[in-house]
This record gives structure tokens, C-alpha cells and sequence, in this order.
């Protein structure tokens, strides 16, 4: 819904106070001045000054008369809210409005009301540009013949790169990149967008390498992901799902690797960055971070180690942890974006229990330490990165994480792999009882397994492990 259609039915409902939030005031303006011109409103903006007082902008406003609806803009008045003269005019000016069909509109980039206002100002969204706007923006900056993908396929993936920018952003990104490469390219603005998107401190725009042949195992998982993922002609559209698992097993590289595998930019969102000392500013942060992730659909968002940005719900006195998380599990039930989120977790006694249940996820998924052949097929991947070659160790309970480490020592220190795995303490033995606590959930709560298609069933997993682990202690490398 456009910010002319959500403003034309707050003014018709009488709505006098009304809060925009925006980063776009310019564009926000025109669409309000273009929304009056149509309907025969006066449209009053309220140019800030050297000599600017906002006070007597609102005081203004008790003397207007008419049978004409007014709107009186006023851009980034919460930098001036907290005056307490400011807050009574308002007061006044919005309690009047009904009656002289005045309306006080604030343009900001956040919501900062105070308590004496909460209940007199309504919160409307200038939503980030859609698809179709971008590509009237690239077709406005793009003028010449050759500056924009003559080939549809690759017009849309330039849209897709632009998805999640502002209009002025946008507009910027298009024309840096006909000024580097003679013409619009989806890889300039991705690169261009990393960038803003860390200026934000929200989000974190993943571009690596990683793919599922780089991932030994996780077979159930990666066919899953793949099957839901994959076009379909009805609206069905997946949430997402919950890696819980032991450290080491690759949870975060698989979040990594399925954004290249579906053809998906991955969002990264660390939700400690979230958190502001401000009040209110935690959950504005939640807010924008999301509203930029629908706006990027179709993505994967990943949050790694989920237990440890929720950490304190329900008990920090402040109560910002358990908005934020009331904010998180509002979005994951009602958002309709094509967004996929993953989330990992390492510790599931640290996550509140309505977090993971049904239609919050898809699935929830239990990668346990890798079997005999999987851990077969790690070995050779990282034997061939790292060039490291000799026998194995006898490694039964070893991650995926540990295996890298010992081929990445052993080529360090130019040792065989027998020599560096000496070095290498398994987090099974290192942590027995937490790995056999998460296994032990796992198989009681419906988890879904990794590895093998259906539930987890860790009597079923220990005897399977037993009997393939049986043999000699240490075997040849296949390099």
C-alpha cells in the first residue's frame, strides 16, 4: 500500500496527528503535494531556517479557517519533540484539527513520540521503493542506448541487486555504475549496496563463495532447502528453519552456502547490533532492519547463534530484550515477503520455547557430528584445499570444523595429518555433556535430522555410528 493511499484514509478518518516515517522526506513530499492536487488540499510545508521555530509553525495552525483540508508538513520535528511548550502546542493544535480539518503531518527518520503525544499521533510507513519504481529510476538514470541489460532476465537481476535501497540510493548506484562500466551492472550495485547496508549497522549483505559441494554431508538438509526453494506456480512460500546442533557441525556454512545455491543475496543480521541504550531505539532498529528485508525479497536471512541475541528475555528489567523479541516473532508468524530465514542455534535452553514451534519454522533441524562416510567426504575436501596428505586419525565424534583445522595446521606447519590432529581436542570430548544434552532434546522434540531423511532418533544414530566406526584406527589418505 502507497503512503498516498495510507494518508488519503487516515485524512478522511480524521486522523490530525500524523507521524511519516521516512528517509526520503523530498520523495515523501512530492507524493503528499501530488495526493492534494488531486483531492483540493492546501499542502503547508514547514521549511526549517536559520531562525526556525517550530512553535510557531504549530501555534499557526489554531488561526487557520476554511472548509479546505490542510496539511501542515513538518519534517524532522523529533529533533526539536522534547520541548515541553512544543508538546502543549501540539496538543492543542491536534485536538483542534478535527474541527478545522488541519492536519499536522511529521516527516522523520524515526518514531520519537512522547508519552503526552502517544495517543495523538498515528505511525504511517514511506516504504522503500518497489521493483517498479527501481526500474523507472534506472530507466530515468539509464538514458542511452547500451546503459541498462538489453536481455529481461538480466534487467530483473539488476532490479533484484537494487531491491532495498532508497530511490536516492539507488538513483546513485545506477549512475556510479555507468560511470565505471559504461553501462548498469547487477555486480557494481550489489558491491555498492554491501556498503550501505554496513554504513546502517543493521544488516550485512553476505557475497562469498560458498556452496553445498564445498559442504561434506547434510544431505536431508540441503535437498529440503533445495525443494522448497525451488520456482513454483502457486503463492506456497517457505519460512525458513532452525539449524540446533553441535559447534563445529556447519550450520553457519550452510546459512552461507544456500544463498549461492538458490541464487539468493543472504541478509546477515546480528541482533546485538540491534541494541541501543536510547530508549526506543532497539526496537526502531528491529523495524528497519526488517522492513529492509521484505523490501529484498526474495533473500535468505541468516541469524547466527540465536540463543545469544535473546539472551535475558523475559528478564532483563529494561525489557528492550523482550520486545525485541516480541518484534522478531511477530514478523516470522505474519511477514508474506519471500523471505527464508535460518536461523542457528547451539544452546536450545536458551531460546525462549514458542521461538521454535510450528509455523514459525518449517522444520527444525539436528546436525549431529558427521558419520563415517560423511566425515569420509570432509577429509577429501579439506585434504584438496589446504594440500595436506598422510594418514587420518581415528576421528569417530569429530566436527566438520575440527577436520578442517587439522588439514589447515598440517599444512601451516608442513606435518602430516596424523602429527597436527594431535593438536585438535574434539568439542565431544571437550563438551560430552552438552553435545549428549542437544542430542538428547533432539530425539525427544521432533527435530528433524540433517543428515538422513525423518526425525532424529539418537538410539538409532548411536548404533548406526557403532557400526560403522568399527576398524582400524588410522587409514590411509585417499589424495
Amino acid at each position: 500500500m502507497t503512503l498516498a493511499h495510507t494518508l488519503r484514509e487516515h485524512v478522511d478518518a480524521a486522523f490530525s496527528g500524523l507521524w511519516i516515517q521516512s528517509c526520503e522526506h523530498d520523495e515523501a513530499i512530492t507524493e503528499i503535494q501530488t495526493l492534494a492536487a488531486g483531492e483540493g488540499w492546501q499542502v503547508i510545508v514547514d521549511e526549517p531556517n536559520p531562525e526556525y521555530d517550530p512553535i510557531s509553525t504549530v501555534r499557526s495552525t489554531l488561526t487557520l479557517e476554511g472548509s479546505a483540508t490542510t496539511l501542515v508538513v513538518m519534517p524532522n520535528l523529533h529533533q526539536f519533540i522534547e520541548n515541553p511548550v512544543l508538546k502543549q502546542s501540539l496538543i492543542r493544535a491536534i485536538m483542534r484539527g478535527k474541527q478545522t480539518k488541519t492536519f499536522i503531518v511529521v516527516l522523520s527518520p524515526v518514531v520519537r513520540i512522547p508519552i503526552e503525544l502517544e495517543k495523538l499521533f498515528v505511525v504511517l510507513e514511506h516504504d522503500l521503493p518497489t521493483q517498479g519504481q527501481l526500474l523507472t529510476i534506472a530507466q530515468q538514470v539509464g538514458t542511452e542506448e547500451g546503459d541498462l541489460p538489453p536481455d529481461p532476465a538480466e534487467l530483473h537481476k539488476l532490479i533484484d541487486a537494487a531491491a532495498g535501497l532508497t530511490r536516492f540510493e539507488a538513483e546513485g548506484a545506477f549512475a556510479l555504475s555507468i560511470a565505471r562500466d559504461k553501462c548498469v551492472k547487477a555486480d557494481t550495485v550489489w558491491e555498492l549496496k554491501s556498503g550501505m547496508l554496513k554504513k546502517a549497522g543493521l544488516l550485512e549483505l553476505h557475497r562469498g563463495s560458498e556452496t553445498f559441494a564445498n559442504l561434506g554431508g547434510l544431505d536431508a538438509v540441503k535437498a529440503f532447502c533445495k525443494d522448497v526453494l525451488a520456482p513454483r506456480s502457486d503463492n506456497l512460500r517457505a519460512k525458513g528453519i532452525m539449524l540446533l546442533g553441535v559447534p563445529g557441525t556447519g550450520k553457519s556454512a550452510f546459512a552461507k552456502a544456500l544463498g549461492n545455491e538458490t541464487g539468493r543475496p543472504t541478509l546477515c543480521l546480528d541482533l546485538g547490533s540491534l541494541m541501543n541504550k536510547h530508549v526506543g531505539e532497539t526496537e526502531a532498529n528491529v523495524r528497519q532492519a526488517l522492513k529492509i528485508v521484505d523490501a529484498m525479497a526474495p533473500c535468505v536471512l541468516f541469524v547466527d547463534e540465536i540463543e545469544k541475541g535473546l539472551a535475558g528475555t523475559g528478564t532483563d528489567t529494561s525489557g528492550v530484550t523482550t520486545r525485541m523479541f516480541g518484534s522478531l516473532l511477530t514478523w516470522l508468524n505474519d511477514h508474506t515477503s519471500d523471505v527464508f530465514v535460518i536461523c542457528t542455534c547451539n544452546n536450545i535452553q536458551g531460546i525462549p520455547p514458542e521461538f521454535a514451534r510450528s509455523e514459525r519454522f518449517d522444520a527444525v533441524y539436528f546436525l549431529d557430528t558427521p558419520s563415517s562416510d560423511q566425515r569420509e567426504a570432509i577429509w577429501e575436501i579439506y585434504e584438496r584445499v589446504y594440500n595436506a596428505s598422510g594418514e587420518r586419525p581415528e576421528a569417530e565424534g569429530w566436527t566438520g570444523a575440527e577436520i578442517r583445522s587439522c588439514c589447515r595446521m598440517a599444512a601451516l606447519r608442513r606435518v602430516p595429518i596424523l602429527q597436527a590432529a594431535k593438536m585438535v581436542v574434539p568439542i565431544a570430548v571437550a563438551a560430552a555433556e552438552k553435545v549428549e544434552s542437544l542430542r538428547q532434546y533432539a530425539s525427544t522434540h521432533g527435530c528433524q535430522d540433517a543428515s538422513i531423511e525423518g526425525s532424529y532418533t539418537r538410539n538409532a544414530q548411536s548404533t548406526a555410528r557403532r557400526a560403522i566406526n568399527r576398524g582400524p584406527t588410522t587409514r590411509p589418505s585417499v589424495n
